[in-house]
C-alpha cells in the first residue's frame, strides 16, 4: 500500500489527560505537525481547542519494528499499515466542554499521565471518567516523561497509575511508557494502537451523520472576491457518505429570535469540496477527521460559530430539542475537584452544563421526578433520541462532571 493510496484516516485517536502532560508533544512526535494553532494557545501555552493531525503508521520491512517513518532505523524500508487520525483535546480544566465535544468523535484514546507527577490529577480522573461515560471501550495509557525522573520515580508512577485503573472498565489497559519529547519507545506504543484499536466495521450505505467540531473562513484579508471560498466545516463522519455536490442540511442551523422566543432555523448548502488527509477527494466515508467546503457566507461559519451542529442530507436529521427531558445516572463523587465532594441530587432551577454528540450547551431544570430531570435549554441542540449526555454542574468557579443522562421523549 503506497501513501497516495492513503486518502483519508481510518479512525480518531483521542489524546486526552491533564494540562501540561504532553499530549500536543506526542502528536507533533507522531505527525510533525505543531496542533497548537491558535494565537491565544501560542501564547499560554495549552490546547484550547480541538487540533487534528494525521498519522500513517509503518512496518519495516527488515526489522519488523512499526514506525512513522519512511526509513527505518535499521536501514530498512517501510510498507504502510494504515493512517490514523489524532484528536488533540485540551487538559484544562476551563475547557472540559471541549473535551467532551471531542470524545464522541473518538474512535481510542490514549491517556498521557506524566511520570513526573502525582497520579492522578484532577483532570486525569475526569478525562477517564468522561470517556466511560461517553461509552469509548479502546483505552491506552502512555506514560510520558520518563526521561525526566528515576527508574525507581517511575515505577512508583506506574504503580499508582495501575490503582488508579483497577476499579474501572480500563483496569487491563496496556500503560506505554515514553518520552515524547525525545521520541522514545513510540515504537512500542504504535504497536499498541495497531492491536488495541482496529478500525471499525462501517456501513457506508445508510444516511450520512457528520458531528461538527470546527467551523472556520479560510479566506485571507485582503482577498480579492473573486477569491472568495465559501465557509469550511470540520469533523467526523459517523455514518454513510458524503460527496461533492451533494445538498446538505445543519440543525439546529441558526439560532435567531422571533416573537421573544428562540428559533433554530435549519441551513441547508451545497458541498463544493471535501478535504481529508491534507488532499481533496471527491468523496468520504467514515473515520478520521474531514474538511467540507461549503458555499456558505463566511461570516456565518467563522470563529467555530457551527460547532456543535450536525449535518445530513436534507429532512435526514434528528430532532432539534430546546427542552431536554433525561433519565438520569448520577456519579458519587464530584469528578475533578480536589476536594472528595460527594454528588448531591439536582435541585429545582439549578443550571447545568450539558454535552451531546459535539455541542455544549445549558440547561436550566424546570421538572424533577425520582430519576428524571426536564431541562429548559439555553440553545438549541440536534441528537438522537437516546442519546448520552454527560452532565456537569457549577463547583466554587468550575463546572464539573457529576453524571450522565439519556434523552426521553
Amino acid at each position: 500500500m503506497s501513501d497516495k493510496t492513503l486518502l483519508q484516516p481510518e479512525i480518531n485517536l483521542g489524546l486526552v489527560g491533564h494540562v501540561d502532560h504532553g499530549k500536543t508533544t506526542l502528536t507533533e512526535k507522531l505527525s510533525g505537525k505543531w496542533t497548537d494553532t491558535h494565537s491565544e494557545e501560542l501564547k499560554r501555552g495549552i490546547t484550547i481547542r480541538l487540533g487534528y493531525a494525521d498519522v500513517i503508521i509503518r512496518k519495516c520491512s527488515k526489522c519488523k519494528v512499526v514506525t512513522v517513518k519512511k526509513s527505518c532505523d535499521c536501514g530498512g524500508k517501510t510498507e504502510v499499515l494504515r493512517k490514523i487520525s489524532l484528536v488533540d483535546a485540551p487538559g484544562h480544566e476551563s475547557l472540559m466542554a471541549t473535551m467532551l465535544s471531542g470524545a464522541t468523535i473518538m474512535d481510542g484514546a490514549l491517556l498521557l499521565i506524566a511520570a513526573n507527577e502525582e497520579c492522578p490529577q484532577p483532570q486525569t480522573r475526569e478525562h477517564l471518567m468522561a470517556l466511560q461515560i461517553m461509552g469509548l471501550k479502546k483505552l491506552i495509557v502512555v506514560q510520558n516523561k520518563v526521561d525526566s525522573v528515576s527508574e525507581e520515580q517511575a515505577i512508583k508512577n506506574y504503580e499508582q497509575i495501575k490503582n488508579f485503573l483497577k476499579n474501572t472498565e480500563y483496569a487491563d489497559a496496556p500503560i506505554i511508557p515514553v518520552s515524547a519529547l525525545h521520541g522514545v519507545n513510540l515504537d512500542s506504543l504504535l504497536e499498541s494502537i495497531q492491536k488495541v484499536v482496529p478500525t471499525p466495521d462501517r456501513n457506508p450505505k445508510i444516511d450520512p451523520l457528520m458531528f461538527v467540531a470546527r467551523s472556520f473562513d479560510v479566506n485571507k484579508p485582503g482577498i480579492i472576491p473573486e477569491g472568495l471560498v465559501g465557509g469550511v466545516l470540520g469533523g467526523s463522519l459517523k455514518q454513510g457518505m458524503l460527496k461533492v455536490g451533494d445538498e446538505i442540511e445543519l440543525r439546529p442551523g441558526r439560532i435567531i429570535v422571533e416573537n421573544n422566543q428562540q428559533v433554530a432555523k435549519p441551513i441547508k448548502t451545497k458541498i463544493t469540496a471535501l478535504k481529508t488527509g491534507g488532499k481533496d477527494v471527491k468523496s468520504v466515508g467514515p473515520g478520521g477527521s474531514i474538511g467540507v467546503l461549503t458555499s456558505l457566507d463566511m461570516s456565518i461559519v467563522k470563529s467555530d460559530k457551527l460547532t456543535g451542529n450536525i449535518i445530513g442530507l436534507p429532512d435526514k436529521l434528528p430532532p432539534v430539542w430546546y427542552d431536554l427531558k433525561l433519565e438520569v445516572n448520577l456519579l458519587e463523587r464530584v469528578v475533578g475537584s480536589k476536594e472528595d465532594l460527594v454528588v448531591d441530587p439536582i435541585k429545582m432551577g439549578e443550571v447545568l452544563m450539558l454535552n451531546v454528540n459535539s455541542a455544549a450547551t445549558v440547561g436550566v431544570v424546570n421538572n424533577l421526578g425520582k430519576k428524571e430531570v426536564s431541562c429548559k435549554l439555553k440553545l438549541p441542540i440536534c441528537a438522537e433520541h437516546e442519546s448520552r449526555v454527560t452532565i456537569s454542574r457549577r463547583v466554587g468557579t468550575r463546572f464539573r462532571l457529576i453524571g450522565y443522562g439519556i434523552i426521553k421523549k
